[in-house]
């Protein structure tokens, strides 16, 4: 077997054995200590259910990543070390920005931060990518830019960090989707990273799917009679977004001569992620057409929808994995024959028509049983 092959299995049950250890122990504190998600209108799940899940994702991607390292640069041959000599700096920028998330992440599941504070940090945290060198140098032709000079490159990757960052956390709305969305991409990713050679994010890639396996079978197998249920939260869903920008902006500063897959690396990088970040623009402008707080929580977003069509959360669940796999493809099948403008912009149209299709049934449904649902 491949050497990286291996090292990647390997990452993926290190880690998954690390969450599996560090989950119950996070539900018996929780449970005694009464950290439960709060019940509200807008939410979905019934009793009392702890929302500290993501509190195991960076320690069990940590143990893993630090064990795999660690063996293969005192065992291992020349062919680790290049590979984590050539990564050395980006990375612990890296591990400085997902640390500083996490921590707020904490801090906002156990006593809630204000918006504008973790908007703060998030600005830090695409602050340090720049720092590291590591940036949104080049779109490939996404509308009509190529390279981009500085100033461009360090707004974009700020912005880039802020949205999928928050993509990330608000499509965490029924169980197993955020994960499930994640490790999608994450398994795309793995691919991309081994035929490009790029192989720490190869490594990244395994011990997040890992630590995600292990709690998809707490969040969507455990139950609240048991105290075996947990949720993400903010700490997961912002580690996990912080993850998947290290990731997309890694694919986008592949060495020259490490060709892409399937061609443009900006949809190669994007494709896995259209459905979490077309969902929060839609949010976003529904919220400002209806003079409503952007960034106050609602109940307008996909998921959402769905369940007012009549669907349960399996189905809701399977459904959205079922249409984010979809449009990957299409978006990866089209990239080689098309512009990527041409691309985001036949996806936009999509989610438009889409969207527009679903709130017409929705509203039929809701003359038929005389309930508002959706508005």
């Amino acid at each position: 077997m491949d050497f990286w092959i291996q090292n990647y299995i390997a990452s993926i049950l290190f880690a998954l054995i690390a969450g599996a250890l560090i989950l119950p122990n996070i539900l018996h504190i929780a449970h005694k200590k009464h950290l439960y998600d709060t019940e509200e209108a807008r939410k979905i799940h019934t009793g009392v259910v702890p929302r500290l899940g993501g509190v195991s994702f960076l320690p069990a991607i940590g143990i893993s990543l630090c064990l795999i390292m660690g063996l293969e640069l005192r065992i291992g041959g020349d062919e680790f070390d290049i590979a984590f000599e050539n990564m050395l700096t980006p990375l612990l920028f890296a591990v400085a920005g997902v640390m500083l998330i996490y921590l707020v992440g904490v801090t906002d599941d156990l006593i809630s931060v204000a918006y504008r504070t973790k908007f703060l940090f998030q600005i830090i945290g695409g602050c340090l990518f720049i720092g590291s060198g590591y940036e949104v140098y080049n779109l490939y032709g996404f509308c009509g830019l190529d390279e981009l000079s500085m100033m461009a490159s360090a707004f974009l990757t700020v912005f880039w960090a802020i949205y999928v960052l928050n993509a990330i956390n608000l499509i965490d709305g029924i169980d197993g989707l955020a994960c499930g969305l994640t490790v999608i991409a994450l398994l795309w990713y793995s691919y991309v990273f081994y035929e490009a050679e790029s192989y720490i994010c190869l490594l990244i890639c395994g011990a997040t799917i890992g630590a995600l396996v292990s709690f998809f079978y707490f969040n969507y197998f455990g139950r609240t009679s048991t105290h075996t249920k947990i949720f993400m939260g903010d700490t997961g869903a912002l580690c996990l977004g912080y993850i998947l920008v290290f990731l997309t902006i890694s694919i986008l500063n592949l060495p020259a001569g490490k060709e892409v897959v399937c061609g443009n690396p900006f949809i190669v990088g994007i494709a896995p992620l259209i459905l979490p970040c077309f969902d929060v623009f839609r949010v976003f402008f529904h919220r400002l057409k209806k003079r409503r707080h952007p960034f106050h929580s609602d109940s307008t977003h996909i998921h959402h929808k769905l369940i007012y069509m009549g669907m349960s959360f399996h189905q809701v669940l399977w459904t959205l994995l079922a249409v984010d796999i979809v449009l990957m493809g299409v978006n990866l099948a089209l990239c080689p024959f098309f512009n990527p403008t041409w691309i985001i912009a036949g996806d936009i149209v999509v989610w438009i028509v889409g969207n527009m299709l679903l709130t017409a049934a929705i509203h039929r449904r809701e003359k038929r049983i005389g309930k508002i649902l959706f508005d």
